[in-house]
């Protein structure tokens, strides 16, 4: 089944106001920057979104952000964002934070079509306020819910025509567990192949995830916060 469209605007051609969105990507890697100029330029608004974070300003999700496009997110790291600082202090925008490796499990858990699950991390804290705990051998767990979305948005390397998917390095974080959690999932790709020219033992993401599928116009690669060796070190 060929599952290409013709570019970004065409994949999200049904994303609608109050969707909740998946967006891969951990800090500027790995993110689906195309889907995202695309959305800004659709102007969708009132989305929930699903991020480890919420790009910085001018780039990635701060895109969204400052278009006003978003009025709940729920990721893990905020920390290089000052426009979303500024929405949660107004309260303009909700806000759930969520420890990362819950984050994590959450999504897979979604795409695993498990509802809930219970964790050690956070308890004791305001992680858990208003969360349902329970005692296993004496320890105390919290229980938290999959998370599901409408769409998710995916960055990969490499894909086939038919949605299989190869990531590269270090993109290769929450793009593939989001691509298992969404009712539509769409991927953009540096490479478009043909059907087999993709290793079979090298793929991440296999097609039956994946609706839609196209080839990226423009990669910037921002580097979220350069760090060098002072000269006389």
């Amino acid at each position: 089944m060929n599952k290409v469209v013709a570019n970004a605007d065409d994949a999200i051609r049904d994303v609608f106001d109050g969707a909740t969105i998946m967006i891969g990507g951990f800090g500027l890697c790995g993110i689906p920057e195309n889907l995202i100029r695309a959305l800004v330029r659709r102007g969708t608004k009132n989305l929930h979104t699903i991020s480890n974070n919420v790009g910085v300003d001018g780039l990635g999700n701060g895109l969204l952000l400052a278009a006003g496009q978003i009025v709940h997110h729920i990721g893990s790291y905020v920390g290089e964002n000052k426009l979303l600082e500024e929405m949660v202090l107004k309260g303009t925008i909700k806000l759930d934070l969520t420890p990362q490796g819950t984050f994590s499990e959450r999504i897979r858990a979604g795409g695993a079509g498990i509802p809930a699950f219970y964790t050690p991390t956070g308890v004791g804290t305001s992680v858990a306020e208003g969360k349902e705990t329970r005692e296993f051998d004496g320890r105390t767990y919290v229980m938290e819910r999959g998370l599901t979305a409408d769409f998710a948005f995916v960055k990969a390397w490499k894909g086939d025509r038919q949605g299989n998917l190869i990531y590269r390095k270090t993109a290769r974080n929450f793009n593939p567990m989001m691509a298992t959690a969404a009712k539509i999932t769409i991927a953009e790709v540096e490479h478009l192949v043909e059907p087999g020219e993709l290793d079979p033992d090298q793929i991440h993401t296999p097609s039956i995830y994946v609706k839609r599928i196209f080839q990226g116009e423009l990669y910037e690669r921002r580097i979220e916060r350069r760090t060098v060796r002072r000269a006389d070190k």
